[in-house]
C-alpha cells in the first residue's frame, strides 16, 4: 500500500458520497486512508433528509492525533459545511500540512440539489481554504456560487476556470459534468494555462458521489508521487470504469462502482 490520504469530509449514509466514496476510492487505487469526519448526513440516492454538524474543535481534534501519529502524504477535503468548521479545518492545515498537496473539492450543492454548505461559509471557504489548496475542483454550479454568475458555454468554462484561479488556488479543475451535452469536458487550469480533457457521456443514472469520488482519487495520485496531471488522467479513467460498471443501486441517483479492478498505473499514458 503506497501514500496516506487524510480525508476531511462529511459521512453519506447511503455509502455513495462523501466520506464513504473517498475511504473506498482511496483504497481501491492502493493507499490509506484516514478520516475526519466535519458532519453526519440521513442521505440516499434519492436526496439528503438531514445534516448533523460535528463540533468545529472535535473535527479539529480528529486531524490532528491521525497528523500527529499516522502521518499523511496528502489532503482531500469535501463537505465542511459552516464558517465555523472551515476556520477550524483551516487553522490544522496551516499548523500541519503547509507543504503537502491539498485538493479542495467546494461540496456546496448535493446531487439531489440539497444544500450542503451555508451562505456566508462561501465567503471563509473562498478566503481561509482556498489559497491553502493545491487543486480546486468545483462542478458549475459550485463555480457559479463561487464567482457570482452563470457558466453556460465552453467559452464561458474556459473563463471561469481562469477566473477562479485569481482566488488563490494554483490549479482549478472546472468539471463540466452539468452541461447539457453529449460529451462531457472538463478544464484544467494554471497560471501558465489550460487543458481539457473531453468525453463522451456514459449512460445510465449512477452519478452520486462523482465528484468526491474524483477529487478523492486525484489526492491519493498526488500521495503516491504522481504529477498533477498523471494524478488526474488516473482518476478519469478510475471514475470512468466506475460509472460505467455502477451496480445500479436506489430510486434516485445511484452509486458508482468504487471497487472495480484498476491497475496502479491505469489512465497516466492516456
Amino acid at each position: 500500500m503506497s501514500g496516506r490520504v487524510l480525508i476531511v469530509a462529511g459521512s453519506d449514509s447511503g455509502g455513495g458520497a462523501g466520506i464513504q466514496a473517498d475511504i473506498k476510492t482511496v483504497t481501491a487505487l492502493g493507499a490509506f486512508a484516514t478520516t475526519a469526519v466535519t458532519a453526519l448526513t440521513a442521505q440516499s440516492t434519492q436526496g439528503v433528509f438531514g445534516v448533523l454538524p460535528v463540533p468545529p474543535d472535535f473535527v479539529s481534534l480528529q486531524m490532528t492525533v491521525v497528523l500527529d501519529d499516522i502521518g499523511t502524504d496528502s489532503v482531500k477535503l469535501g463537505m465542511l459545511h459552516d464558517s465555523a468548521v472551515i476556520e477550524a479545518v483551516a487553522e490544522v492545515l496551516e499548523r500541519h500540512c503547509r507543504d503537502l498537496p491539498i485538493v479542495l473539492d467546494p461540496v456546496m450543492v448535493a446531487q439531489s440539489g440539497a444544500s450542503l454548505l451555508q451562505k456566508p461559509a462561501v465567503e471563509t471557504l473562498t478566503r481561509r481554504l482556498i489559497p491553502l489548496a493545491t487543486l480546486l475542483t468545483p462542478n458549475l454550479p459550485e463555480a457559479e456560487k463561487l464567482l457570482g454568475r452563470s457558466i453556460t458555454s465552453l467559452s464561458a468554462m474556459r473563463r471561469a476556470a481562469r477566473d477562479l484561479v485569481t482566488l488563490g488556488a494554483p490549479a482549478v479543475l472546472l468539471k463540466g459534468g452539468h452541461m447539457e451535452a453529449g460529451e462531457i469536458t472538463d478544464v484544467l487550469a494554471t497560471a501558465d494555462g489550460q487543458e481539457s480533457f473531453t468525453a463522451s457521456r456514459l449512460p445510465g443514472r449512477s452519478r452520486h458521489g462523482t465528484g468526491c469520488t474524483l477529487a478523492s482519487a486525484i489526492a491519493t495520485g498526488l500521495a503516491q508521487q504522481l504529477s498533477l496531471r498523471e494524478s488526474l488522467l488516473r482518476a478519469r479513467a478510475y471514475l470512468r470504469r466506475a460509472i460505467a460498471t455502477a451496480p445500479a443501486l436506489g430510486k434516485g441517483d445511484g452509486p458508482v462502482n468504487h471497487a472495480h479492478t484498476v491497475h496502479p498505473f491505469d489512465g497516466i499514458g492516456d
